[in-house]
This record gives structure tokens, sequence and C-alpha cells, in this order.
């Protein structure tokens, strides 16, 4: 089984590979995370993801690197990460009783033998209702700082989800069935 190199610092990417008891290594990229304003939300998840192995596996002799960028969607608007409480406020009553779109593109190369396989994962999301209080106190909670679309559907803003369609794991940030599908092309798993 080929080593897995994990070009992220993602703390939720990091825990979800911890809890299936596969060994990995964490190789952070360097790729500033910018969105090219001029490509579909799924271009951009799979050009970022695509950058951030490359730059990883520009500095290795060997291992599958493996790299996922998430985006959240809405109505063709693209949610970062919010940069203070009142821009979380903003994107939570947006998503407020609407469906969105999380898309991650996820990219694995063998750092030995450049051989590169990409994809994409889509799931919508839909919100219940929020009133104001609950969005306040949710953004109290500091849980939507730091992530794309001011929620994370692993902790509490689970709380906010009526519904989602598709993948679980890829709402919180890695598309596990099928990185390992992937994976599995390159002579290794998660298992």
């Amino acid at each position: 089984m080929k080593k897995i190199i994990l070009a992220s610092a993602s703390p939720r990417r990091i825990e979800l590979l911890r809890q299936l008891g596969c060994k990995f290594r964490v190789m952070p990229s360097r790729v500033e995370e910018k969105i090219n304003p001029r490509l579909s939300p799924v271009r951009n998840a799979k050009r970022l993801s695509h950058s951030k192995t490359l730059d990883v596996a520009s500095r290795l002799s060997k291992g599958i690197v493996v790299a996922a960028d998430t985006i959240v969607v809405f109505r063709r608007n693209i949610l970062g990460k919010p940069k203070n409480k009142k821009e979380a406020q903003r994107m939570l009553k947006m998503l407020s009783g609407n469906e969105h779109r999380v898309i991650t593109g996820i990219t694995v190369i063998d750092a030995k033998t450049r051989k590169t396989k990409q994809a994409k994962v889509v799931t919508r999301v839909k919100f219940r209702k929020l009133d104001k209080k609950i969005i306040n106190r949710y953004i109290a909670t500091g849980e939507p700082l730091d992530k794309a679309g001011a929620y994370g559907i692993q902790g509490k803003g689970s709380l906010l989800v009526e519904e989602i369609k598709g993948d679980y794991f890829n709402v919180v940030g890695l598309p596990l069935n099928c990185l390992n599908q992937i994976l599995e092309e390159f002579e290794t798993s998660l298992l």
C-alpha cells in the first residue's frame, strides 16, 4: 500500500481520515485559495484541488498526494469563509429556508509517476427557516467564522439543516467514498 499524503491542514479533513484509522501524512499545500470569477464553481474546485496536489507532489519523490477544495454555492454565488460576524449573518440569512450546493473537487496524484485523477462531488443542502435569534445564537458559538457558507454540518450547524441530498461527508469537506474509489485506482485505499 502506497503512502497517502494529505495536501491540507484542514482539521475536518484530518479528523475524517483519523476516524477511519488510515495511515497518512499531512503536508499542507502553499497554494493560495483564490476563486477565478470566470470559471464555474465546479471548475474552480477542481482547479484549486489540482494546484494543491501539484504543489505538494513537486516536493516529494513518492507517495499518493490527495487534495480537496470545497465550495458552497447559492444561486450562482460562491460563499467563502465569512470575514466577520456581519458577513456570517448575511450568509446565514441568505441560506435560511433555501437550498444550496456544496461542491468538492478532489485530485489525487502519484508523486513518482505523476498519474493524476480528478473528480467532483455535489451535495444539495436545504436549511430550515432561521429567525434572527437563531442566527445570532449560532454566530455567538464562533463556529461559522472559519467555514465556507458560514456553517459546519458536523457541529452545531447541523441544527440549521433540514435536508441533504447526496454525500454528507462532502459537506464536512472530504467525500470519503469518492476518494476511496479514486485511491483504489492508485493501488491504495482508506481501508
